[in-house]
């Protein structure tokens, strides 16, 4: 393919984009393939000679497409959301063009420099204090990562260089692997399961504490378990606190937990993978409070602020930290300029990353700060009223309140009245919903994900979960 023939199969690709998005909603959200159905559909091997677009393009549809989940369907409410923008794709158009590995400063500048500026918009924008920020002169900073599981990883992994490098300090004599071996992490009942892989990435133990009756992780609990685990012999070093959880969207209070951790030397990491992007918005800046006693924070521009995947942002209130534990500096990547900018590599896990702040770059022009809020807050009303419609059938329970975008409802009655109304939900392939258990209880998420929903996408979902549970009830 030379460049006019990818002019032509640009132009081609774009319209299908525009016009797979702008129809989205006549497709079935749900794909009806078994597993194993692509392989029968293409040949076993690669070709010998090259073929032409038109017949690649055509595959498309015949190969892919009855395999999509449609993510962006506005009957999707699965999961959290993943973002998507048109000012995101174009960016991606050029970073894959200029498609430099910006592991350090000299690899490519731009890449190092429109990152180190996008996290400090970001961040202001969502109200983090200046001692996250590259902008005060601290020694603060925010990365992009890939996603939230590998921030929390990174995360843990700086907390525990740091905390064996203090327990070294005082006392040089121990050995450092029996030091290693004493480690032990926090997190809730509520937090992601990523939080427990970090551990077992890590080789650290990571004890899931009960949360209370709202499914915040309290202090008490908290102290609780430092206070056994000491005794014990063990050695606590990190604490995930969740804004936003999966399961219900539910907060823990890091003004609270915040003091704990800082008074015992833990590494606070806060985790607000989907809920972070509504702190574009002031009326929520109240879920924050407290986050200046945090080491880390993390969420997914991603998820819910119409960027594409991958953007995690994270933000380090001494990126010192995650420097030193990651630092190895081989002469093939030194260069003249190593302690003027930040060198991405020693931020991250990879060695190599993409230029993924022109993304941030794009769609925070194109949308502007009002924008982004007018989206976010229009996301939270249609799930005010997803919760008001279906509130009007008695036979709807629901154990939480709506939080954010996300509805958590159930049948009245047992588990399993609610386990067969997801079933036959999502068989029929028309809304698609997963479940989540709340302290053993039995509940269907309803979150709003697509940026095409709009009211009558609710409406119609909302309907054809009535219309289900009439088949469960009578039956």
């Amino acid at each position: 393919m030379d460049s006019e023939q990818f002019r032509a199969a640009a132009h081609q690709m774009v319209d299908y984009v525009i016009d797979y998005l702008d129809n989205i909603r006549n497709r079935r959200v749900l794909p009806t393939v078994e597993p194993g159905y692509l392989r029968k559909l293409i040949p076993e091997e690669a070709p010998e000679q090259g073929e032409t677009w038109q017949s690649i393009f055509q595959d498309i549809e015949r190969v892919i497409m009855p395999g999509v989940t449609h993510w962006h369907s506005p009957n999707f409410h699965a999961y959290y959301p993943t973002g998507n923008s048109w000012p995101a794709m174009l960016a991606d158009i050029l970073s894959d063009a200029i498609g430099c590995v910006g592991f350090s400063w000299i690899a490519s500048p731009a890449c190092t420099e429109l990152e180190v500026v996008m996290m400090d918009w970001l961040g202001k924008l969502i109200g983090l204090p200046p001692v996250f920020l590259a902008s005060t002169g601290g020694k603060g900073g925010g990365v992009i990562q890939g996603t939230a599981s590998e921030a929390m990883l990174v995360g843990l992994l700086a907390a525990r260089s740091k905390t064996l490098k203090r327990l070294k300090a005082e006392h040089p004599e121990k050995d450092e692997k029996i030091l290693a071996s004493r480690l032990i992490a926090y997190s809730s009942d509520q937090s992601h399961s990523a939080a427990e892989r970090a551990g077992l990435l890590a080789g650290v133990h990571v004890r899931v504490l009960p949360t209370d009756d709202q499914l915040h992780l309290r202090a008490d609990a908290l102290q609780s378990a430092i206070k056994e685990d000491t005794a014990n012999g063990k050695i606590p070093f990190f604490v995930v606190a969740t804004l936003g959880t999966t399961p219900a969207c539910s907060f823990d209070d890091i003004d609270e937990l915040g003091p704990v951790c800082n008074d015992h030397l833990l590494w606070l990491h806060v985790d607000a993978a989907y809920a972070g992007s509504a702190f574009v918005c002031e009326e929520y800046h109240h879920y924050m409070k407290g986050v200046e006693r945090a080491d880390s924070f993390n969420f997914n521009p991603h998820k819910w602020l119409l960027v594409n995947f991958d953007c995690s942002a994270m933000w380090f209130k001494d990126a010192d930290d995650i420097v030193s534990a990651f630092n190895v500096d081989p002469i093939f990547l030194k260069h003249d300029h190593q302690n003027s900018a930040p060198d991405f590599r020693h931020w991250q896990i990879p060695l190599g990353r993409r230029f993924r702040s022109l993304k941030l770059w794009f769609v925070m022009r194109s949308y502007g700060a009002q924008g982004l809020r007018d989206y976010i807050r229009k996301q939270i009303h249609l799930a005010e009223q997803f919760h008001q419609m279906l509130a009007a059938d008695d036979r709807f329970e629901f154990p939480v309140p709506p939080s954010m975008g996300l509805v958590c409802f159930r049948l009245k009655g047992e588990n399993s009245l609610s386990e067969r109304l997801l079933k036959r939900i999502n068989e029929a392939g028309q809304v698609y919903m997963i479940p989540a258990k709340l302290h053993e209880t039995y509940i269907i998420r309803f979150a709003v994900c697509s940026r095409y929903t709009e009211l009558s996408d609710v409406q119609a979902s909302c309907e054809e979960i009535r219309r289900h549970a009439n088949d469960i009830v009578s039956a």
